[in-house]
């Protein structure tokens, strides 16, 4: 009975790798003391392979299936993923035989979800059938049918088996998708990492204080002088979260407190957001990760082309080697069109701080858009072409992530990060099926494209020629 990987298994937490479904187990959910679910790999009995036997003889007719058995199976069991021992669950939070009848035959129906068989959760129940029509429409007609039958006692999922890539539906006790509480405050833990964050954006912007960190506790007065660079930063910053949240009020999602991440190479790495509801489709998704890439590399775009304009206020500015613009392929293209045969190698310039200001807030923007796990990049690879394809895309883009970090350290640094904050899976959407329109499409394309220059170097050499 092999039930797909990427079922609800803890929607804010899920600690399940969605790529791996052993063909002699099943992911089945658990309910853990403060409810929060995870998932758990049980092997299959002999009653479950004739279940399954008989299942896959029937999944493509249209005559409905006996009913699966609803009984649980509480032994001591262990999680073979995350080596959590399973919780006994409350019978309190079960989906009833009675329930499961309801929904079964006046929940679902001929003209939306014809049900064909119904595999048993600890918790939830899963629906294999036949989708009737517009996916969109179908969960909407079906939640309203559920809600008229049952009140908000449960939530509907409508999901991609990644076994054979076929509508399932799913429903859990509402009761189950409540998000962890924590013991530390979050308001506190995320004041805490803002403070460091400040530090760090300052110290970035003192050259002089990066080369022995002890000394900025004699030296704290020249902190003052990264304060220009750390507002333009944290601007940055600004622009791409209120993006963020703008957009996801309009579409009705709830994020929690951002918590800065302090870098000492570029100021932040960026903000760590939690999803605290469920995400209602792939569209509403990609238009709240999209937001802030999309309104950061604006502001940095805008800013960049300012600083090789304007002349540095001081009429020094800060002295470059040409050879740092060929760290990104934006930065250097843009710098060779504006500055022309004044950039040439091996001749130090004088640029505008504002360059070096804008660049590190898009590069900020640009990591954030790398195509991987939880961050703005990888729900948008996720909205635009599916679980399993921005899966694979997940881990290409870590591996490459983790060949570039043998020679750079913030690839280093964000690549552990990833790993062990922001790897995913993402939580399931309340309806997956449904593709997003083309010009959100497009919107998305954009952000990885933007991404991807920055990230890329510049492989064309500067004008030797002197300047006329």
């Amino acid at each position: 009975m092999n039930l797909p990987a990427v079922l609800p298994c803890c929607y804010n937490r899920l600690q399940c790798s969605p790529s791996i479904t052993p063909p002699t187990h099943f992911l089945r959910f658990v309910i853990r003391k403060k409810r929060s679910l995870v998932c758990r790999l049980s092997d299959n009995n002999k009653e479950d392979d004739s279940v399954q036997d008989d299942n896959n003889s029937h999944q493509d007719n249209d005559q409905p299936l006996e009913n699966t058995s609803l009984e649980n199976n509480d032994g001591p069991q262990l999680n073979e993923q995350t080596g959590v021992e399973p919780q006994q669950l409350d019978e309190s939070i079960r989906i009833p035989k009675e329930t499961v009848e309801i929904l079964r035959n006046q929940v679902f129906s001929f003209d939306t979800f014809f049900v064909t068989s119904q595999e048993p959760y600890e918790g939830g129940v899963l629906f294999k059938g036949n989708l009737r029509g517009q996916a969109a429409k179908t969960y909407e007609k079906v939640s309203k049918r559920m809600q008229e039958k049952l009140g908000d006692d449960y939530t509907l999922f409508l999901l991609i088996n990644p076994e054979d890539d076929k509508p399932v539906a799913v429903v859990v006790p509402r009761m189950t998708l409540q998000p962890e509480t924590t013991a530390v405050p979050e308001w506190f833990a995320a004041g805490a990492f803002g403070l460091v964050t400040l530090f760090t954006l300052l110290l970035r912007n003192v050259p002089a204080l990066q080369s022995n960190l002890l000394s900025v506790f004699d030296n704290l007065d020249l902190l003052k002088d990264g304060l220009p660079g750390a507002l333009i930063t944290a601007f940055h910053l600004g622009v791409h979260e209120v993006s963020h949240r703008l957009v996801a009020t309009e579409v009705g999602i709830k994020l929690g407190i951002p918590y800065f991440v302090p870098s000492w190479q570029i100021g932040c790495f960026g903000a760590i957001t939690r999803i605290l509801n469920v995400v209602p489709n792939r569209e509403d998704l990609l238009k709240v990760a999209a937001a802030g890439p999309l309104a950061g590399f604006s502001v940095g775009f805008i800013l960049l082309l300012s600083g090789f304009i304007l002349p540095p206020s001081d009429g020094i500015g800060i002295i470059v080697d040409p050879s740092v613009f060929h760290e990104s392929f934006l930065a250097g293209g843009i710098a060779k069109l504006l500055l022309g045969d004044v950039l040439q190698e091996g001749s130090p310039i004088s640029v505008n701080p504002l360059v070096i200001w804008a660049w590190a807030g898009l590069v900020i923007n640009a990591i954030n858009s790398i195509p991987a796990g939880e961050l703005d990049g990888g729900r948008i690879a996720f909205a635009m072409w599916g679980r399993k394809a921005s899966a694979r895309l997940s881990a290409l883009s870590i591996g490459l992530l983790g060949i570039s970090s043998l020679f750079n350290d913030v690839a280093f640094y964000w690549l552990v990060l990833i790993f062990f904050l922001q790897r995913g899976p993402i939580s399931p959407l309340s309806e997956e099926l449904t593709h997003p329109q083309n010009k959100y499409m497009a919107l998305g394309v954009v952000v990885l494209f933007l991404g991807l220059l920055v990230c890329l170097p510049y492989p064309f050499p500067f004008s030797n020629q002197p300047a006329l």
